[in-house]
């Protein structure tokens, strides 16, 4: 695996109009900057792939340390929660001081937690690893969507959603990863995610170079269309609702992500091994409706996404908690495809609402993810712990109707709002 060449050839057009980097990677209409795009998605997919081994080990945990779904939850929220404080942080001091390198470094740091995770043998280890994963995601996500955005050649939607999918991809991966390498053989073997940092760092590091060398053009033209201002109460407005969103989006899809192996092995009374195939399906179709979401975006709009994605999952989340095992996974599969189409519209729905403080926004959108997603974790395991994990998946079954506070986004600055 080779980092993408840190020159311009990676523009597919070579046309005069196109020939220069920074307007190829910023100006609307032009193209994207393809290898870029690719890199970032790439170097997402790796990341996620380590952080998606995390609950999908959790049933080997739980075994292995007699731990409580409370604790399990617990684990989730260290992790999720130390990535989601530090992201907007960071996000806004590398808007104001660019550190390019701050990618590679936060993959180093991820592979430091790796390999704490493999040798840790008590639950206080567990949670200190966690915490090393978190900070080195806190680390990747604002600036890798900022890279992203910087190659999209104006077509932010698909530029987001081609590095989103990267990320969902991993996700999909990881617990298949975890099925056919961890769990058979142990909590060490955990370890051999090493490679898939070491990667990921090699990728970062090109990424890092094509930036050090068109970051500040690309940065200037691509800023300079952004000319809108909305006023302050539009802004808080606008972010209100999106973080009522991003709450039933992320609440309903961690209920899967952290406990759909628990749900299937009660429900259905298969093995930890099996459950994780279902998974596997899940997670690869939130990776599909990702990918489609952000070029429908900017054709239609990123409130008609938002619209269809929560108000068109509701139904099959509804029936989701009464269906046996071959409609669960049809119904697993639809909500995955549906409800994810709405991530990389809301991100550039709030980096138009807010231009110039693209770090910023990203942080605070990944940070929300993980934050919500962290408190939703331990909310549910305890949940689960006095109702049962059945009653929690239909209880949750109704948060994707919040999607009608919708209609109180205003207008952005994006393709048909």
């Amino acid at each position: 695996m080779t980092p993408p060449p840190a020159s311009a050839s990676s523009v597919q057009d070579t046309s005069p109009a196109t020939a220069s980097p920074a307007s190829a990677a910023s100006v609307p209409g032009s193209t994207l900057v393809v290898q870029i795009v690719g890199a970032v998605a790439l170097a997402h997919l790796l990341n996620d792939l380590i952080q998606a081994v995390l609950p999908a080990i959790y049933p080997m945990l739980k075994s292995k340390y007699d731990l409580t779904f409370g604790q399990i939850g617990w684990i989730g929220l260290v992790y999720q929660v130390t990535a989601s404080l530090l992201q907007p942080w960071i996000g806004l001091y590398t808007d104001k001081h660019p550190k390019p390198y701050l990618l590679p470094m936060g993959m180093v740091v991820t592979l430091t937690g790796i390999i704490a995770l493999a040798l840790s043998s008590s639950y206080s280890g567990l949670l200190m690893a966690a915490a090393v994963v978190g900070i080195g995601s806190a680390t990747f996500h604002p600036e890798a969507s900022r890279m992203a955005r910087m190659a999209s050649g104006g077509r932010f939607g698909t530029a987001q959603s081609a590095f989103q999918v990267g990320g969902n991809s991993g996700s999909a991966l990881g617990p298949l990863v975890a099925s056919a390498v961890i769990l058979p053989f142990g909590q060490t073997s955990v370890g051999w995610l090493a490679v898939a940092a070491i990667a990921a760092i090699w990728v970062l590091f090109g990424v890092t170079r094509w930036r050090l060398r068109h970051a500040q053009g690309t940065l200037r033209s691509g800023m300079a269309h952004l000319a809108r201002k909305h006023s302050r109460a539009t802004v808080v407005r606008a972010l209100l609702v999106i973080g009522m969103l991003m709450f039933a989006k992320f609440i309903y899809i961690g209920a899967f992500t952290n406990y759909f192996t628990f749900y299937l092995m009660e429900r259905f009374a298969l093995t930890a091994q099996d459950s994780q195939v279902y998974l596997f399906c899940f997670l690869a179709a939130i990776a599909v409706g990702t990918f489609a979401g952000g070029p429908v975006g900017d054709r239609i709009g990123r409130k008609a996404v938002i619209w269809i994605s929560f108000l068109g999952v509701a139904p099959f989340a509804m029936i989701l908690p009464h269906a046996d095992l071959f409609w669960t996974t049809v119904l697993a599969i639809m909500v995955g495809l549906i409800m994810s189409s709405a991530f990389a519209a809301l991100v550039v729905y709030a980096q138009e609402i807010v231009p110039g403080r693209v770090g910023l926004v990203s942080g605070l959108m990944f940070g929300l993810m993980f934050g919500i997603s962290g408190i939703g974790a331990a909310g549910l395991g305890h949940l689960a712990d006095v109702q049962g994990i059945v009653w929690v998946y239909q209880v949750c079954a109704f948060l994707p109707l919040l999607g009608i506070v919708t209609a109180l986004l205003p207008r952005s600055d994006g393709h048909r709002g």
